[in-house]
């Protein structure tokens, strides 16, 4: 399997805190890979530089084979990530949010039909404003939005936050089917037992040092 992931003594300065400090560790294509540490260990700083949005201090790093220190803007382009906010656009439909990012990747309705499924969005819920959305839906509409876009790499911080039983286990299934489908998941979570059956492996987050868990 390819490396999708590679940092090698990697250093990420975040408010002029070196926040990951000498980070070396891989992920390979069709792997689902925890990232498990305490609040402040660096694990969303990790997560955040993987999609592009945090320069890299010192070391080597690249994602999708794309040199993160001279070129962030391509990896930004190829992955999908989740982080603690949303990143919805609170005036806009659930169906206008996701047909967004489906225009942007050339997916088509039975696309976004299929991401609302999966993500138990029904259909009456797709012409209601995400603003009037409970915390639960929103993040549905969030993951939903992931899906449509066909990511090569999902970045996911804390992705069962907000979602009931049913939806945590449809959420589950879901990162399943895009591994299967060839893509690649990388998500931190403190819900240790479920996150740890999720996981094809482990790696711990604690003081900016990344190790196997």
């Amino acid at each position: 399997m390819s490396e999708v992931i590679s940092f090698v003594d990697t250093v990420i300065v975040y408010d002029n805190f070196p926040a990951v400090a000498g980070a070396t560790f891989s992920v390979a294509s069709g792997e689902i890979v925890l990232l498990q540490g305490p609040n402040g260990a660096g694990k969303t700083t990790l997560l955040r530089a993987c999609a592009g949005l945090l320069p890299i201090a010192r070391g080597k790093a690249t994602v999708l084979g794309v040199d993160l220190k001279s070129d962030r803007a391509t990896v930004r382009s190829q992955v999908g990530m989740l982080g603690h906010s949303n990143g919805l656009y609170q005036d806009l439909t659930v169906a206008e949010n996701i047909g967004f990012w489906s225009r942007l990747v050339g997916a088509g309705n039975d696309d976004i039909a299929q991401a609302m499924r999966l993500m138990g969005l029904s259909e009456r819920l797709s012409e209601v404003k995400v603003s009037n959305l409970s915390a639960g839906q929103r993040r549905r509409c969030a993951l939903a939005t992931l899906i449509v876009r066909r990511a090569r790499l999902w970045l996911l911080d804390e992705p069962h936050a907000g979602l009931d039983a049913d939806g945590r286990d449809e959420l589950d299934k879901t990162l399943r089917s895009a591994r299967d489908a060839g893509a690649t998941v990388v998500f931190a979570s403190h819900e240790i037992e479920r996150a740890k059956a999720l996981a094809t492996r482990s790696f711990k987050v604690e003081g900016g040092v990344v190790g196997e868990a």
